[in-house]
């Protein structure tokens, strides 16, 4: 039997890898906790107060969505495939990079946003949200819920 007694000078030259492996195993569990909440956002410049009429859309690039989900760049139709590679040969988009989205009200809300990430992966870097005037919204509706 090979018993070692406590007056030896031997030197014990092997890693101790458990708290190396509890670091790593903690590190795990931070990044698994976190990965989820690190979501990528739209940046949008909203306004501070209500919204001020904007008169002329003319010379303005407009993204149009109807109901149906199809889209309108200018007056051209334009399918989702396609939408990216349009406004990044866009002329208007290449000197203002600036697009005006106006969107069905029963649009979902994730179609809109679409639109809005195809728009900036495209190259745009302000997006400008048409809306109709707010005389006929009818606010206590919204309060109810309908």
């Amino acid at each position: 039997m090979g018993m070692k007694t406590g007056g030896g000078d031997d030197l014990n030259s092997e890693i101790n890898v458990t708290p190396l492996v509890d670091v790593m195993l903690v590190l795990l569990i931070i990044f698994m906790v976190t990965a989820p909440l690190l979501n990528t956002g739209v940046e949008l410049d909203l306004p501070q107060v209500t919204a001020q009429k904007l008169e002329d859309t003319e010379g303005k690039l407009v993204l149009s969505i109807n109901k149906d989900r199809k889209l309108t760049l200018g007056k051209a139709s334009v399918s989702w495939a396609d939408l990216k590679m349009k406004l990044e040969t866009n002329e208007k988009v290449k000197t203002e990079k600036v697009i005006y989205i106006e969107g069905d009200s029963t649009l979902p809300y994730a179609v809109v946003v679409t639109a809005m990430a195809v728009a900036k992966d495209a190259g745009v870097t302000k997006v400008q949200l048409l809306t109709d005037p707010t005389e006929h919204l009818n606010l206590a509706e919204l309060d109810q819920g309908r």
